[in-house]
């Protein structure tokens, strides 16, 4: 299953949350996360633009390869997600044993996440608003897709995001923008 995703920084909260009212979105319950991203002990992550991360909601726990992106206008990419045991033990647990691998712990990036769904042609979107942490504020505009349909899905997360007022989106990833921002802080 591929992830087809546009994200946007956002200055008006409000205005988006009337959009969503208006099209009809179900709000979700307010998530705490937190994700730990990890370095591969010989492959350069950075480089080959994968990632290995755990992800805590709460006090549940996941663990998520995301593939290269592929080169178009959303971020497009494989992602493999598995739920693992609840609570801080099970991911200070796991988060040793990939050490002991030799993996390297590399950043947290802290947020709450709003999510909303919104079903639409047949199509499942998840629309998220999060808060992050050293960044700002941020909406998220995703949908999954196998291959076969990967340009109509592109299309439609592409409509939704202008539906919603969205425009010029990122495909930085919240890692990738606060290790930029460490960069040009430590270069003053």
């Amino acid at each position: 299953m591929l992830e087809i995703e546009q994200k946007f920084q956002i200055s008006d909260k409000s205005q988006l949350l009337a959009q969503l009212e208006q099209i009809g979105a179900t709000q979700g319950s307010p998530l705490d996360q937190e994700d730990f991203y990890f370095a591969h002990p010989s492959r350069n992550f950075v480089e080959t633009d994968e990632a290995l991360r755990i992800r805590r909601i709460g006090t549940e726990n996941h663990i998520t390869y995301k593939g290269p992106k592929r080169a178009t206008v959303s971020k497009i990419r494989k992602e493999i997600e598995l739920a693992f045991e609840a609570g801080p033990a099970a991911l200070s647990q796991l988060k040793e044993m990939l050490e002991l691998l030799g993996f390297q712990p590399v950043r947290n990036v802290k947020k709450q996440r709003t999510p909303y769904s919104f079903q639409h042609n047949q199509r499942h979107f998840e629309i998220t608003i999060d808060e992050v942490e050293g960044l700002g504020t941020f909406a998220e505009v995703e949908t999954l897709a196998e291959e076969a349909e990967l340009e109509q899905a592109e299309a439609a997360v592409i409509q939704l995001a202008g539906q919603l007022g969205l425009s010029s989106s990122i495909r930085t990833s919240y890692l990738g923008m606060l290790m930029q921002q460490e960069e040009s802080h430590g270069a003053d």
